[in-house]
């Protein structure tokens, strides 16, 4: 713990932690054969051998997202949000190589929503896209709009792309999840939306900042491929 983490600790202050805990519900020698199974999956990416894509579905509301903050022991963080929260659905795919993210918002997060995200991920990394034609891995968990009839349908019709399933319980393994935590807490953080709208149209300006940044910054694998 940082010797400024535990000062204001004794001052009074706490970090809030998320309250979720995964003990005793992970197969954990799954979780291991998956995770090295990715970490050559990621191998064959930077090699440019295949695009390895995270797939995973959000969820954003109006009303405010408090993010992790020092407080006053005992303090109930609040702020005053009039009216009832409208949800915006995000469906997204993380790029393993470029860190960019490819984003479909939707009212709801069904099958067909996510179908939606599967035409996106076509037009990009698809073979009529511009570029380098590659096999296409997409990592997903075994969610419902994943393992669906209609996605099923979808996957089938779409032979460049093969999907790398992810154990039950196992969000660790799914990088888009950072990126997830990133676009709350450094966007959508601390604020009111007046309707879905505006929101759904702050959240895709976001992504563009998001992926502007991150094809700028070099990524911690890169650089510690360069040292």
């Amino acid at each position: 713990i940082p010797a400024e983490s535990s000062v204001a600790g004794k001052r009074g202050f706490r970090w809030r932690r998320p309250r979720h805990a995964l003990t005793g519900r992970q197969d954990r020698d799954a979780v291991d054969r998956i995770g090295l199974r990715l970490r050559l999956r990621k191998a064959q990416a930077a090699a440019g051998d295949i695009t390895l894509l995270f797939g995973d579905e959000a969820e954003a509301l109006t009303h405010p997202y408090l993010a992790q903050a020092w407080a006053r022991r005992g303090a109930d963080l609040r702020i005053q949000a009039p009216g009832q929260a409208k949800k915006v659905a995000l469906m997204g795919a993380l790029d393993a190589v470029t860190r960019e993210v490819s984003v479909h918002t939707a009212c709801t997060k069904r099958s067909a929503d996510f179908v939606a995200l599967l035409e996106t991920i076509e037009r990009r990394y698809g073979p009529e896209a511009s570029g380098p034609i590659r096999p296409v891995v997409l990592v997903l968990d075994n969610g419902p709009v994943h393992t669906s009839k209609l996605t099923t349908k979808a996957f089938a019709a779409r032979p460049w792309l093969t999907v790398e399933w992810l154990p039950k319980y196992a969000p660790e393994l799914n990088e888009i999840e950072r990126a997830w935590r990133d676009l709350k807490r450094h966007y959508l953080a601390h604020r009111t939306f007046a309707d879905a709208k505006d929101l759904e149209a702050t959240i895709h300006h976001a992504v563009i900042t998001m992926n502007r940044e991150r094809t700028q910054t070099p990524s911690c694998d890169s650089l510690r491929s360069a040292a």
